[in-house]
C-alpha cells in the first residue's frame, strides 16, 4: 500500500499540473492574447475532472485513515492537516455520477462558446466629446457617472440594455437550464442552492435570513435618499442613466486631477507598504489598460498557489490581475486605484497562505467567496477614508486634495451608501429567482421582466444603472450564483474596520494592519471558515450590523468622523516602514508587451509606467 506521505506529495504535484495548465489558458484567452477557447475548455474539463473525482476522494479518505495510524509526531500532524485540506476540496467539488459529469462537460463547452462570441461583441456609446466609440463595461459605467451630457450618458445605458438582450439571445438561457440540470443531478434543488451550499457552506434559507435583515435595515434610508434626490434634481434624476451622475458625477470630475491614472501604481505600492503588507516573494503581473478582445471586468487569479512544500520550502505565488482602464477618461484614475487596492488585496491574501498544500490557497470551493472578497474589499474600503485622501491624493503640482472637496465627496456619497450596497444585494435575489424558474418559463421576456421587477423592488427605481443581465459574473459558472458573497464580504469588512479602529484609532498607513491580516485572515487559507477568521481577529463571530450602521449614518455624522480622522492624521507621527518594497516581483504588461517591471526598483518601474501612459495617452496628463 502506498504510504500517505507519498500519496500527499503526489497529490500536490498532480493538482499543480492541472491547475497551472488551466490558469495559463484562462489568462491568455481572457486577456485576448489567445483565441484557444477549445484548449481552455479542455484544460477546464481536466481540472474539473481532477477535483470532482470520486476515486480520488475515496483514495484521500483511505490515506487519511492510514495517516491516523502513524506515530504521533510533527510529520503525522502535517500529513493529517494537508490530507484534511484535500478531503475538503474533493468533498466540495465531488461529482459522483455520470449524468452530472456529462452535464458539467456540456456546460463547460457552452460557456466557452458564449465567452468566445462575447469577445467579438462590440459595445458602443457617445463619449464626453459626444463622439461614438467602442466601449468596455468600465467606460460605460464611468461615462454615466461623469459625462455632463445626458444624451451621452443615455447612450451608455442603452449599450448595457443591448448587451442584456444579446446574452439572452446568445445562449445564457440554455446555460441556466444546463446549470440547473447539473445541480439537480447531484441532488440539489437548483444551481443557486448548489452554489450557496458548496461555496458558503450555508443553505439558501440561512443566506436570505442575513440578506432579508439587511434589506429591511437599509430600506427606509434608501427610499429617503431617492425621494430627496428627486426633490432636489427633478424626477429625471432617477432615470438609470442619470442616477450615478447626480449622486457623484460632479464631485468625481473635481477629484479627478487628484487621482491621476499614471500615479495609481505608485500610490498603491506606497499605501500597501505603509500598511505593512508583504507578498512573500510572489510574482505579480498586472494588465491594467483596455484593449479590444480583453475581458471587460477586473479580476485576480493565481496560476501558482503559495504553500510550504514537503521539504519545508516556501513556494511563492504567481498572481495575475487586471482592469480595463481608459487612462484619458475622466474618472479612470479613481477606477484604477480601486482596482489596484481591490485586486492587490486579493493578491496579498493568496500570496500569504502559509499552509502545506496548494489546496488551501486556491480560490475555488472550499474557499468561500465571502472570505476571499473580504480581503480585497477591506483594502479598497480605505480609499474612501478622509485621512487616506488627505495623505495620498495629490494633483500634478503636488497639492493635496482640499478639505472642502473631501467634504463634498462625503456629502455626495453618504446619502447613497444604502443604494450602492443594495445594488449588490439585488443580484442575489435575482439569481435565486432566476434559477427557480421552470425550464418552460425561461424565456427572454420572462427573464427581463424578472430583472426589472427585482430592480424596482430592491433599488426603488425602474431599471438599474447597471442592468442585471449586463453583469459579467452571471456568464461564468465560477462566479454565477455567487454575487451575494460581495455583500457578505462587505459586512465582514466593516466588522474588521471597527475592530482596528477600536484597537488603534486609525486605518490609513497603519503598519500593524498588514501583519494582523496575514496572521488571522490570510495565513490559514481555507483551512478554517470565514467566521473563524473573523473570530480570530475581531473576537466576535460574523456580524452584519456594522455595514447596516454605516449605511444609516447621516452626512453630518460621516463628516464629523472624517474631520476627526484628518485632524488626528495631521498630528500623528508616521515612522518610515522597515520594508522598502512589497517583497514582490512586479510586471506591468499590456497583453504580451512588457510596459515596466521592478527589476531596477519600484521607483524606476513607476517612472517607466508614467512615461508609457504619457506616450500612449497624452490627454491623460494634460
Amino acid at each position: 500500500m502506498q504510504h500517505p506521505r507519498d500519496f500527499f506529495r503526489q497529490l500536490n504535484q498532480q493538482y499543480l499540473a492541472v491547475h497551472r495548465a488551466k490558469e495559463a489558458l484562462f489568462w491568455s484567452t481572457y486577456m485576448g492574447t489567445s483565441d484557444d477557447h477549445a484548449g481552455f475548455g479542455r484544460a477546464e474539463t481536466a481540472y474539473k475532472d481532477f477535483i470532482s473525482s470520486p476515486e480520488r476522494l475515496q483514495q484521500t479518505r483511505a490515506m487519511l485513515e492510514a495517516a491516523r495510524a502513524l506515530p504521533a509526531d510533527a510529520e503525522q500532524a502535517g500529513l493529517l492537516h494537508g490530507l484534511q485540506g484535500w478531503l475538503a476540496l474533493f468533498e466540495s467539488n465531488i461529482i459522483d455520477n455520470d449524468v452530472a459529469r456529462q452535464h458539467m462537460a456540456r456546460l463547460i463547452e457552452m460557456e466557452a462558446a458564449l465567452f468566445a462570441r462575447r469577445q467579438s461583441y462590440r459595445l458602443r456609446h457617445r463619449n464626453e466629446h459626444g463622439q461614438w466609440e467602442d466601449a468596455t463595461l468600465g467606460t460605460l459605467l464611468t461615462n454615466m457617472a461623469t459625462n455632463p451630457d445626458e444624451a451621452c450618458r443615455k447612450s451608455s445605458h442603452e449599450a448595457l440594455l443591448q448587451l442584456e438582450q444579446w446574452v439572452l439571445d446568445n445562449g445564457l438561457l440554455d446555460i441556466v437550464r444546463q446549470r440547473n440540470a447539473f445541480a439537480r443531478a447531484l441532488g440539489y434543488r437548483d444551481y443557486f442552492d448548489y452554489k450557496v451550499q458548496k461555496n458558503e457552506r450555508m443553505t439558501p434559507e440561512a443566506l436570505f435570513a442575513i440578506l432579508d435583515d439587511f434589506e429591511q435595515r437599509t430600506r427606509q434610508v434608501n427610499e429617503n435618499a431617492l425621494k430627496q434626490l428627486a426633490s432636489n434634481k427633478g424626477a429625471s434624476a432617477l432615470e438609470a442613466w442619470n442616477l450615478r451622475h447626480h449622486m457623484s458625477g460632479d464631485v468625481t470630475r473635481q477629484m479627478d486631477p487628484y487621482l491621476p491614472f499614471a500615479k495609481a501604481v505608485e500610490r498603491w505600492l506606497e499605501s500597501f507598504r505603509r500598511l505593512g503588507i508583504q507578498y512573500r516573494g510572489a510574482l505579480l503581473q498586472l494588465d491594467l489598460i483596455e484593449r479590444k478582445g480583453k475581458y471587460q471586468n477586473g479580476f485576480c487569479h493565481g496560476p501558482q498557489p503559495s504553500y510550504v512544500d514537503e521539504q519545508g520550502r516556501w513556494v511563492p505565488a504567481h498572481i495575475n490581475f487586471t482592469s480595463n482602464a481608459a487612462p484619458d477618461q475622466v474618472g479612470s484614475g479613481d477606477r484604477a486605484i480601486n482596482t489596484l487596492f481591490h485586486e492587490g488585496g486579493h493578491a496579498a491574501h493568496f500570496a500569504n497562505v502559509t499552509q502545506n498544500a496548494p489546496c488551501f490557497s486556491q480560490e475555488f470551493a472550499p474557499t468561500s467567496m465571502a472570505y476571499a472578497e473580504t480581503q480585497s474589499m477591506f483594502c479598497d474600503s480605505l480609499l474612501g477614508d478622509a485621512d487616506w485622501l488627505a495623505r495620498h491624493a495629490r494633483n500634478r503640482q503636488g497639492e493635496a486634495m482640499p478639505e472642502a472637496l473631501i467634504r463634498a465627496g462625503i456629502e455626495a456619497s453618504q446619502p447613497y451608501r444604502a443604494f450602492m450596497e443594495r445594488m449588490i444585494l439585488l443580484v442575489g435575489y435575482f439569481e435565486a429567482a432566476l434559477y427557480q424558474l421552470p425550464d418552460d418559463q425561461l424565456s427572454a421576456g420572462q427573464v427581463l421582466q424578472l430583472a426589472r421587477s427585482s430592480e424596482q423592488r430592491i433599488l426603488g427605481i425602474a431599471c438599474s444603472p447597471r442592468p442585471l443581465l449586463a453583469i459579467p459574473h452571471l456568464l461564468n459558472q465560477e462566479s454565477a450564483a455567487s454575487y451575494h458573497g460581495y455583500l457578505l464580504a462587505n459586512m465582514a469588512v466593516y466588522q474588521t474596520r471597527a475592530h482596528f479602529l477600536r484597537q488603534y484609532g486609525y486605518l490609513t498607513d497603519n503598519p500593524a494592519i498588514g501583519p494582523a491580516l496575514a496572521e488571522h485572515y490570510w495565513g490559514p487559507g481555507n483551512s478554517i471558515s470565514h467566521d473563524a477568521t473573523l473570530q480570530s481577529l475581531t473576537g466576535e463571530p460574523f456580524n452584519a450590523r456594522y455595514l447596516a450602521d454605516e449605511c444609516n449614518r447621516s452626512v453630518e455624522q460621516a463628516w464629523a468622523d472624517a474631520r476627526q480622522q484628518m485632524a488626528a492624521a495631521a498630528s500623528r507621527p508616521y515612522p518610515e516602514p522597515a520594508a522598502t518594497g512589497l517583497d514582490a516581483r512586479i510586471r506591468l504588461v499590456h497583453g504580451d508587451a512588457l510596459i515596466a517591471d521592478n527589476s531596477q526598483g519600484d521607483a524606476a518601474m513607476c517612472r517607466q509606467f508614467e512615461q508609457w501612459v504619457a506616450t500612449h495617452y497624452p490627454a491623460s496628463i494634460t
